[in-house]
């Protein structure tokens, strides 16, 4: 007999990664964001199904803010769908949100529309996975007069970008929110690398940055670019870009990637000036 239940994060955190690899596979594209997976190897717990003993489903919830409603992410075991888990999850979601619940449905796949619009759930945001090989050709970067770049220190640069990221992604919902932990936490990552970590700076004063990371198989992403609204119309954006692919490349990248709001037009164009196409897509659904 199924059981909905909080997770034991102490304990139950191994057989939630292998669930989560086995979903990978099956699908072709990870279940959760990078968001719910650190949460959950950072002992914050979330909700699990069990049957039989076993873990067969999990989701992730972010309560309401002041400014946003919950958001959440789930994800069934391939070998027990198509049972009701996967409705008796977003239900117990719903409930704990309280109010308003948008949930994440990475890879846009079918039956996830399908449980949507079961559940009352229209479509109502669209991210973008753009890929390109990075063999092609490279523009070099061009820096307006006036700006210089570096890399990224811990210890010292973390409240500048924190301050900047807040400027620059203001109407985003999610990276706009990141806390100093946010931080902390990737720097705790395997992944992180300083150098790799770009930071404009113009008058003494930290502008736009780029955050690039890698990933198995020589897979290099463009993780976070943003640029202070008061240094807009200096090209910071297509320098900073360009600055991170060529340390990219050069760190042995075979291909790049990215994440880009469907919304975000200005963004989708200059990554598809770079040679960037579509690969994938994350749907957001919300009540």
């Amino acid at each position: 007999m199924s059981e909905v239940r909080v997770l034991d994060a102490g304990i139950e955190v191994a057989a939630v990664l292998a669930l989560v690899e086995a979903a990978t596979d099956a699908d072709g594209i990870g279940p959760l964001s990078e968001h719910a997976l650190l949460a959950l190897r950072g002992g914050r717990a979330g909700t699990a199904i069990s049957d039989g003993g076993a873990i067969v489903a999990y989701g992730h919830l972010d309560p309401a803010t002041d400014e946003e409603p919950a958001a959440g992410e789930l994800v069934v075991h391939p070998e027990h769908r198509r049972r009701g888990h996967g409705r008796a999850l977003l239900r117990a979601l719903r409930e704990q949100a309280g109010g308003p619940l948008r949930v994440w449905a990475h890879g846009d796949l079918p039956a996830a529309a399908a449980l949507a619009s079961a559940e009352g759930m229209a479509r109502v945001r669209a991210l973008f996975q753009l890929r390109r090989p990075a063999s092609g050709p490279l523009p070099e970067p061009r820096l307006a007069d006036g700006v210089t770049l570096r890399t990224f220190e811990p210890g010292r640069d973390e409240q500048a970008w924190l301050d900047v990221n807040a400027r620059a992604f203001a109407d985003h919902p999610e990276q706009g929110a990141w806390t100093i932990e946010d931080v902390r936490d990737r720097e705790a990552e395997d992944w992180f690398d300083p150098a790799g970590f770009f930071l404009a700076e113009r008058d003494g004063r930290l502008a736009g940055f780029h955050w690039t990371k890698t990933h198995p198989g020589d897979i290099g992403e463009v993780y976070v670019v943003g640029v202070d609204p008061d240094a807009q119309g200096l090209g910071l954006g297509r320098a900073l870009t360009l600055a991170g692919l060529h340390h990219l490349r050069d760190t042995g990248a075979d291909q790049f990637m990215l994440y880009v709001d469907e919304s975000n037009v200005a963004a989708v164009r200059l990554y598809e000036s770079l040679g960037f196409t579509r690969y994938a897509v994350d749907v957001m659904y919300a009540t």
